[in-house]
């Protein structure tokens, strides 16, 4: 059995994004897509509704591009208790 590990929006934004100018974030955009592509296959990926709800705002192509990035992955259910650190975030 893989690894799980929980995939947050930084990371899918970072993977779906277009280049940015700035080279820091240039660079945390080119390590997360060689992780994505080299390393994510190694992990059993999960995301929450919180997750597909943050990557659904924003530019509509960009939103489609991001949660289209995930549609496989399986959704963790929502506990009442992870709600209001949510709202926090």
């Amino acid at each position: 059995m893989k690894p799980t590990v929980y995939i947050e929006s930084s990371v899918i934004s970072y993977y779906c994004a277009r280049p940015a100018r700035d080279v820091i974030i240039l660079a945390r955009q080119e390590l997360t897509r060689y992780w994505w592509e080299s390393c994510l296959c190694d992990y059993a990926p999960f995301i929450s509704a919180f997750v597909l709800e943050e990557i659904s705002m924003g530019d509509s192509e960009a939103a489609r591009k991001r949660l289209q990035s995930v549609v496989s992955f399986p959704q963790l259910p929502i506990i009442p208790e992870i709600e209001p650190l949510f709202t926090l975030y």
